[in-house]
């Protein structure tokens, strides 16, 4: 049976309790490009017990690179970046390079394009992780001096909400990720005072007020009527692309926002790379998928899976990504690996950004009526049954919607 989280839920690293997290063995990506075994290692849950009505971090990660002890300030903070150390490339994950080939992403774009990343609570040292993770992989420098990385609150203002390291770490997750695939974009982390609906909403309103050209949302909620009456217009802007992870426990209850019709409900795929094959894709074990029970079919989908709206329309790889976070992670602040439909989103946001017109993607309809641009994943599976709500097949599926992108033609 598919496992169930009660309330808010959050797609962020790789959300799953931790005796089912345990028996994952997360492939790595070597430097040379070839899919290897990553050595078993517990998961580290980010956050604590779950707070009812709002969202929760139930994220999961795993060091790839720990930072030696003797690195560590008496603060539990790591100082080899703040010491002017290097920090060297990691060994495992997937990197700029690989999303580039698995993807057949242009390697410029997006130039001037502004990416709104909404997440709760601060991150305090966003930018400055940030910097270590591009000059690692030597993309040019994106901070608030070059006006190209802005952060601000929940009404666009300088006083920002207080720090927490769960989602500090889907905060590291998601602008790495953008900057993985578009490193021309700007981006613009609006931080919500705290992960209820009414905040986050707001914040989705902020993004788009002070200029996104197309905003990610990773994290989700089980559908209720009050709820989708309440955000559903906070995410409702013809003209900008919102985009939101599809959820980390298979299939369940649809999540919110990306049950909403004008969300672009984004989920996950798995990433494999072998010399012979070369890179092929199939439908993440954890995704999330199903069926919602308030929210009409929107006029682009024509499956027989559900009666009214299913999640998702679109898919992108959800394991294995390597991010540089510093921030409450103690003896462990550095490179670790993350997993989830939160990579999902804000991957698929910035290969919006290099298509060059995210104006024309208000709806995720435009995926459907530009499929030649997808490959339809029709392998992999996100929970037990026995239908396309939870197995990836020929033409559209729960799991992975249309497909995953091949270059920018389907954007």
């Amino acid at each position: 049976m598919p496992f169930t989280w009660p309330g808010w839920r959050t797609a962020t690293l790789l959300a799953l309790p931790i005796a089912m997290s345990a028996l994952v063995a997360v492939p790595s990506i070597t430097q040379a490009g070839s899919a290897t075994a990553a050595a078993p290692a517990a998961p580290h849950p980010s956050c604590d017990t779950p707070v009812e009505g709002r969202a929760h971090c139930m994220s999961n990660w795993t060091s790839l690179q720990p930072v030696s002890a003797t690195l560590i300030s008496a603060a539990g903070v790591a100082s080899t970046a703040a010491a002017g150390i290097k920090v060297p490339k990691p060994k495992d994950g997937l990197t700029r390079a690989d999303l580039r080939a698995a993807y057949r992403l242009p390697s410029k774009g997006g130039k001037g394009t502004t990416i709104g990343i909404v997440d709760a609570y601060d991150h305090p040292k966003a930018e400055s992780d940030l910097k270590v993770y591009r000059s690692a992989f030597k993309l040019p420098a994106c901070t608030t001096a070059n006006k190209c990385f802005r952060k601000v609150n929940q009404n666009g203002g300088k006083k920002l909400p207080p720090a927490d390291a769960g989602w500090a770490g889907e905060i590291a997750l998601d602008i790495q990720a953008v900057s993985a695939v578009c490193p021309q974009c700007h981006i613009l982390l609006v931080e919500a005072k705290n992960p209820s609906s009414a905040n986050l909403g707001q914040a989705v309103d902020t993004a788009v007020r002070l200029g996104a050209d197309v905003v990610s949302n990773s994290y989700g909620a089980d559908e209720d009527i009050k709820s989708i009456r309440d955000s559903a217009k906070h995410y409702r802007h013809p003209k900008v692309p919102i985009l939101a992870s599809s959820g980390d426990a298979g299939l369940t209850t649809a999540s919110s926002p990306a049950v909403l019709p004008t969300v672009w409900s984004v989920g996950g795929t798995a990433l494999t790379h072998t010399k012979t094959q070369g890179w092929t894709e199939k439908a993440w074990r954890y995704g999330g998928s199903g069926c919602s029970q308030i929210v009409a079919k929107p006029a682009f989908q024509k499956d027989a899976l559900c009666a009214k709206r299913t999640v998702a329309d679109v898919s992108m790889v959800a394991d294995g990504f390597a991010t540089y976070d510093t921030y409450g992670l103690g003896e462990d602040n550095g490179w670790i690996l993350s997993s989830g439909t939160s990579l999902s989103s804000p991957l698929f946001a910035a290969a919006i950004a290099l298509a060059g017109h995210p104006q024309k993607l208000g709806s995720p309809g435009y995926a459907y009526t530009h499929p030649q641009g997808y490959l339809d994943i029709v392998t992999g599976h996100n929970a037990n049954c026995e239908d396309g709500l939870c197995n990836a097949g020929p033409g559209y599926d729960a799991p992975t919607g249309v497909g995953a992108p091949r270059g920018v033609k389907g954007l």
